[in-house]
């Protein structure tokens, strides 16, 4: 679509700025949709970007919980069975601490001395349990870190490639409404925020609850002699789990936000790249630095709260687990002296109180890293539970029994609800005919490419392929009747010759070098170092517009299409060039269907059909003397760049 069929969008950048502190998310949304032209919303910046409100956490953990499931079943499960047994050989540690501790007491003789009793059969063989159980934990730990991050690894692995694969498959309409940075942020830093929890934080989350249910199960086992204990033990709980309540609330608030401002600043950074020569060439790189300052200043402040509101939980944990610790402490001493439990006991209600308390502890330190990846789960799922781009073909018409008799009747289009771009719309193309479709700029001449190859769907009317339906022809059979050649030129960072052969993979060499020659670009090509090895740098930018234009056309002739479509395929080339291109146009065109869109009329004066668009609709149509003869938008057009007329 060109950027010529979309509304202004200058000024929202600056709505943006000025009033996101001042308005609703609402209000904000509403004014931003006002601004966002026709099937894109205008630049890729920071200005398409609206700070979202937390959604739904336990859902994404839940989604995100069945996505590993789905990835490593296998792995999970023997995860959890080495997590168990990790566990327990920490669980089992103060009771053997216990044993050993009883197993020295304190005894009165005769005279009345007290003296340190050694069971030392009993010493050895606990130490002898206790190294055993050290050695073991430590085999296990190490297995349990290699698993985790395998399934790491091949989760991420999936994702990414889930979230590649869906993208690839969204509608026009989404990438073009849709910040580009934004996109590939979810890709990068998103998907590495979940990688990282899942290898450190879920696994530390699990641990963490079995710690603490087998902590509180051995509490209440130890504590029998003295019930009370366990009240006093427990009585910490409800402040931890209030608490932690309170600070995740405002936690999450700044974790969500930091992820969409940093897709924010992705999306600025890459449409500064992309625009580079553009801000230099106008003298903006201040303005440009000064934006970027700004995204990211707000970046600053949003990670700043985010990693403060993060870093408070953690120590607010350990000073109730201090707390806690200190209450055991002196009432365990207390039934100690009354001679309730024993020193050993003691020990073990200290060390399982710890244990209860220190997984708690580490759920509030790994909480930042938690909902940061829940932040950005949010975004994936997102885009992977969005709708694809609906195909209702099921017709058998193949590529072979394609003509290209198109027919438009009717046709309604709009890319912005109520602003209709095409208005009751009738064109009707034969088979081997060369069209032209003319008009001023904004006139809908690009919407009609966009239409007839389902990048976008009609809001009313019809629109046929050899008398079948276009809805009924699967879009895969449709595009590959279609070549089309763009005003804006699109290569790959591959060679030339794959970048030609992008219009027919099983291409030979001859043939590749054949639609070069017909196109007029193997003169260039050839006089390269590499010749068709020459490998393109990003977009091509290492070669001329012009040059870049030919071999976009050179791929058009090797598909050998059903139905060309020219949008201003040769506005990038020089008046000499421009002729050799049209001569090999002329034969490419030659018994099959053509669609020109062109600005420069000099280019379409041999068409068949001249189709002028004015308003959304046909106002005229016929060849070029006879629209000149008739003297009305054509001749107006063409005075106006041969006359020097004014329009």
């Amino acid at each position: 679509m060109n950027d010529s069929e979309k509304k202004p969008t200058s000024g929202k950048k600056n709505l943006y700025h000025a009033e996101r502190r001042e308005m609703s998310i609402d209000e904000l949304r509403a004014a931003q949709n006002a601004n966002r032209g026709p099937g894109g919303g205008g630049p890729r910046g920071r200005g398409g970007m609206i700070r979202e409100k937390p959604k739904d956490t336990k859902g994404t953990i839940l989604k995100l919980v069945r996505y590993i499931g789905k990835s490593g079943g296998a792995m999970i499960a023997v995860l959890l069975v080495i997590m168990l047994f990790t566990t327990a050989t920490s669980l089992v540690t103060p009771a053997v601490e216990g044993a050993l501790i009883d197993c020295m007491t304190l005894g009165e003789l005769e005279d009345g001395t007290m003296r340190l009793f050694v069971n030392m059969d009993g010493v050895i063989f606990w130490l002898g349990v206790m190294a055993a159980i050290y050695v073991l934990n430590c085999v296990l730990s190490l297995v349990q870190t290699l698993v985790s991050a395998r399934l790491s690894q091949w989760t991420v692995y999936r994702l990414r490639r889930d979230l590649f694969g869906k993208i690839e498959y969204l509608p026009i309409k989404y990438t073009d409404t849709h910040p580009h940075g934004d996109l590939m942020s979810r890709m990068t830093n998103d998907v590495d925020n979940v990688s990282n929890a899942i290898s450190q934080s879920v696994t530390s989350l699990i641990s963490s609850v079995l710690t603490l249910v087998g902590a509180l199960v051995l509490i209440i086992i130890s504590c029998l002699k003295a019930p009370l204990m366990i009240v006093i033990t427990m009585c910490t709980i409800p402040l931890t789990f209030f608490l932690s309540a309170m600070l995740s609330k405002f936690m999450r608030k700044y974790f969500v936000e930091r992820q969409v401002l940093l897709g924010s600043m992705n999306s600025q950074i890459e449409e500064m790249v992309t625009g580079h020569k553009t801000v230099m060439a106008y003298g903006k790189e201040d303005m440009a630095i000064d934006a970027f300052v700004e995204v990211s200043e707000d970046f600053r402040k949003c990670s700043i709260k985010a990693n403060v509101w993060g870093g408070v939980m953690g120590p607010v944990m350990n000073v109730i687990s201090n707390l806690n610790y200190l209450l055991v402490a002196a009432f365990g001493g207390y039934f100690c002296l009354h001679g309730m439990i024993s020193v050993g006991d003691i020990n073990k209600i200290l060390k399982y109180s710890q244990q209860f308390s220190f997984p708690i502890s580490q759920i509030a330190n790994q909480f930042a890293t938690i909902l940061t990846a829940v932040a950005g789960a949010e975004r994936i799922f997102a885009i992977l539970e969005s709708d694809g781009e609906p195909d209702e073909g099921k017709s058998t018409i193949t590529v072979d029994d394609i003509k290209g008799n198109i027919e438009l009747h009717g046709v309604d289009f709009s890319y912005v609800e109520g602003e209709r771009v095409l208005k009751n719309l009738d064109l009707s193309v034969k088979h081997g005919q060369k069209i032209a479709i003319v008009g001023a700029t904004g006139s809908g001449k690009t919407t009609i490419v966009n239409l007839i190859t389902r990048f976008y769907d009609i809001d009313g009317g019809s629109i046929t392929l050899d008398g079948v339906d276009l809805y009924d022809i699967p879009k895969r059979t449709l595009r590959s009747a279609i070549a089309i050649v763009l005003q804006d030129t699109v290569l790959f960072s591959d060679t030339i010759g794959a970048n030609i052969r992008y219009g027919k993979l099983d291409a030979t060499d001859e043939e590749v070098r054949a639609a070069a020659v017909t196109a007029n670009a193997d003169s260039f090509v050839s006089r390269l170092p590499d010749g068709y090895n020459t490998m393109l740098a990003e977009s091509g930018s290492n070669i001329s517009q012009g040059q870049r234009q030919l071999l976009s056309i050179a791929r058009a002739v090797l598909a050998d299409p059903k139905i060309l479509i020219l949008d201003e395929a040769t506005s990038s080339v020089d008046t000499r060039t421009e002729m050799h291109i049209q001569e090999a146009m002329y034969k490419l065109m030659e018994g099959r269907t053509s669609l020109i869109i062109a600005h420069r009329l000099s280019t379409i004066r041999d068409a068949d059909v001249i189709v002028v668009i004015a308003d959304g609709h046909v106002v005229e149509s016929g060849n070029h003397e006879e629209l000149l003869a008739a003297k009305g938008e054509y001749y107006k057009l063409y005075q106006s760049q041969f006359a020097g007329f004014a329009t």
